[in-house]
């Protein structure tokens, strides 16, 4: 596993019109696998891909753009934007970042991921993306 392998596997992931398909990547998760978010911690593959699904549940279309991506070692960092569109709610865009953790074989054995699901979902309602920015500045700087 390498950032080119993960810039064509996760290429091919969402950038084809509605729902994205995971299953060419499953392989590259080890069974035990870590996956880690801003609202949930899941462990073991069966489990992630369950989480998986519920994302293209939710959603009536996904689309990822890599932006960046590099690797140290065993690490791989992935800078994306990634847009949700919902089926009764403006679309979203999401930015973040993954970091992959890989074993001895290669295969991803955590991933945990960054982004502020709240404020970049809320920027696309109109006035209160304005409050709650005014909110989380007032509170946190």
């Amino acid at each position: 596993m390498d950032i080119e392998t993960i810039r064509r596997q996760w290429s091919k992931t969402y950038n084809t019109r509605g729902k994205p398909d995971w299953s060419h990547l499953f392989p590259y998760y080890h069974q035990n696998i870590i996956f880690q978010d801003s609202i949930q911690r899941v462990e073991g593959k069966k489990a992630f891909m369950a989480l998986c699904k519920r994302l293209s549940d939710r959603c009536k279309e996904l689309k990822m753009e890599i932006v960046d991506l590099s690797q140290t070692e065993n690490r791989i960092f992935m800078q994306w934007e990634m847009t949700m569109m919902f089926k009764k709610f403006p679309s979203s865009t999401l930015y973040g970042c993954s970091k992959l953790t890989l074993n001895e074989e290669s295969m991803i054995i955590e991933q945990r991921d960054y982004y502020d699901l709240w404020g970049d979902i809320f920027d696309n309602i109109p006035r209160f993306g304005r409050m709650y920015r005014k909110f989380m500045h007032r509170k946190f700087g």
